[in-house]
């Protein structure tokens, strides 16, 4: 998490665990709170990290955000909120901001 630190994030918890799942992280970037998918891969042999992150694992991030904010207050109130995906492959580590959307 420091990378995300490094560019700006001010992390608010790390490896949140809910009944329903878990997030990697949750943190602000600006007044806009984050939810964080870490993604990690050997190599880029089969894609990257960002690979890693199917529509079915988007929405279980989603459902287990949405179960978040009805458990822990967000204060201040953010401008908005988003998913973040940190892709690790091999060495090198990007950091996709708003890596999706769910209609």
């Amino acid at each position: 998490m420091a990378a995300l630190e490094k560019a700006g994030y001010r992390v608010v918890e790390r490896n949140v665990r809910l009944r329903i799942g878990e997030l990697d992280a949750v943190a602000w970037d600006g007044d806009i709170f984050v939810f964080v998918e870490v993604r990690s891969r050997a190599n880029a042999r089969f894609g990257g990290g960002i690979l890693a992150v199917s529509p079915a694992k988007q929405r279980q991030i989603a459902r287990v955000a949405a179960a978040y904010v009805a458990l822990r207050p967000i204060a201040p109130a953010p401008r908005g909120m988003r998913f973040d995906v940190v892709a690790v492959t091999g060495d090198d580590l990007v950091i996709i901001r708003d890596a999706f959307r769910l209609s």
